[in-house]
């Protein structure tokens, strides 16, 4: 099948003071989150000027995987839309429709499966092409690919920079990705699959990265949960397991972010400001890894993926986990896949 563009979907982000409340506004619209919730999460953005590095990280992956789109011979233009920050995806797909756009494929910026990791871009897929009416393009998403080798390569690659940069060939490794309601994570995938998509496909890839590191023993633990304490989600935290890390004698850390994909704001104030912070009171010698969309293989990535989509490329994977995706039109890749848990209201789901 042919395709004439792709837009490269994001959650957005502020890129300025002014902006931080209306983002966190739109993030959790119909939420009943209270002021004093979101001017908590609002202090985080403040923190660095008011502005998250996500659009940029997004705008310069985008340039990479046009120059690597251009050099490969593939002919097309690369949108950029937002779920909760200009550009948003509404304006990008009518932009698209006025360009003539008939049928795009649609690269989100999540490796994994799971509400907010997965169904949450086809709803947005829905919404955008709902908004735009019968000159909307068609659109269809690309697979996860969080044990796609390209991606696994460039992590464990900056693993062993992380490594370097600590000094201890025995620093503990700890993979960290974001955490989410426990019940969300049970509904995540189809039920026939058993659910807890979300989190097998985080421990998988987690264990990809520390074999081809030669790891003696990893952690895989999780970040950024926003919910009240009343309700579960996934455990433990990075900053609880450092302290336990150091109950138990463990004097060096290297971090691997492997839920993320860029740089953005929870991966530097969660784990370069609290966890560096909270290793550094211990005593403990920390290093973080960098996440993969600076990699010149991030653009070969998604370019494989878009090879794939059109014929040009056969399917890589190293891993039996199932990997949703190839969904038109904002279609769940399943029945009753990843359907949405109830969301406590006091939660400021920040999956940039």
């Amino acid at each position: 099948m042919n395709y004439d563009a792709v837009l490269w979907l994001s959650f957005g982000g502020p890129e300025g003071p002014d902006d931080v409340m209306p983002f966190l506004e739109n993030v959790t619209r119909g939420r009943g989150v209270p002021p004093d919730r979101l001017a908590e999460v609002a202090e985080h953005y403040q923190h660095f000027g008011g502005v998250s590095p996500i659009n940029r990280l997004n705008r310069e992956a985008i340039a990479a995987v046009e120059r690597e789109l251009a050099a490969q011979g593939l002919d097309l233009p690369v949108y950029f839309g937002n779920r909760n920050w200009h550009p948003l995806v509404e304006d990008t797909v009518r932009r698209m429709a006025e360009d003539g756009v008939q049928r795009a494929l649609v690269f989100s910026t999540s490796a994994y499966g799971g509400y907010s990791a997965c169904r949450q871009y086809d709803e947005d897929i829905l919404r955008a092409r709902a908004a735009v009416g019968q000159k909307a393009p068609q659109l269809v998403k690309l697979r996860q690919f969080f044990d796609h080798p390209l991606f696994v390569e460039s992590v464990a690659d900056a693993v062993r920079a992380a490594y370097e940069q600590v000094g201890d060939p025995g620093a503990r490794l700890v993979f960290t990705a974001h955490s989410v309601p426990t019940a969300a994570d049970a509904a995540s995938g189809p039920p026939e699959e058993g659910g807890h998509r979300y989190s097998r496909q985080v421990v998988e890839a987690a264990r990809l990265v520390a074999e081809r590191v030669g790891a003696d023993a990893h952690d895989v633990v999780w970040q950024s949960r926003s919910g009240p304490p009343q309700v579960p989600w996934l455990e433990p935290d990075i900053v609880d397991h450092i302290e336990a890390l150091h109950g138990d004698g463990v004097s060096a850390v290297v971090c691997c972010p492997i839920g993320f994909v860029s740089d953005h704001l929870e991966v530097i104030w969660d784990l370069d400001n609290e966890a560096a912070d909270k290793a550094a009171e211990l005593g403990m010698r920390f290093a973080r890894s960098a996440t993969p969309n600076s990699d010149p293989r991030f653009a070969r990535l998604v370019v494989e993926l878009i090879r794939e989509q059109t014929g040009g490329a056969p399917v890589r994977k190293l891993s039996t986990l199932v990997s949703g995706g190839d969904t038109a039109n904002g279609a769940p890749c399943a029945t009753r896949c990843c359907e949405p848990a109830r969301r406590p209201a006091t939660a400021v789901d920040q999956k940039e």
